[in-house]
């Protein structure tokens, strides 16, 4: 019985991992970059004015 156990231990990990990465991997439903490069565009706009201030 020692030794079913022993090999029912990989076996539970390799379809535990399976799982995981099947998991992992899922397509997800893709947000756009809309509010991150509005974001990038505002710290750019607000870094050039910091830059032009000082010269």
């Amino acid at each position: 019985m020692a030794a079913l156990a022993w090999l029912l231990i990989p076996l539970v990990a390799a379809v535990c991992a399976g799982l995981w990465g099947s998991w992992a991997n899922r397509t997800r439903k893709a947000r756009g970059d809309g509010p991150e490069l509005d974001g990038y565009a505002r710290f750019r706009e607000a870094m050039e004015r910091k830059s032009s201030s000082h010269t």
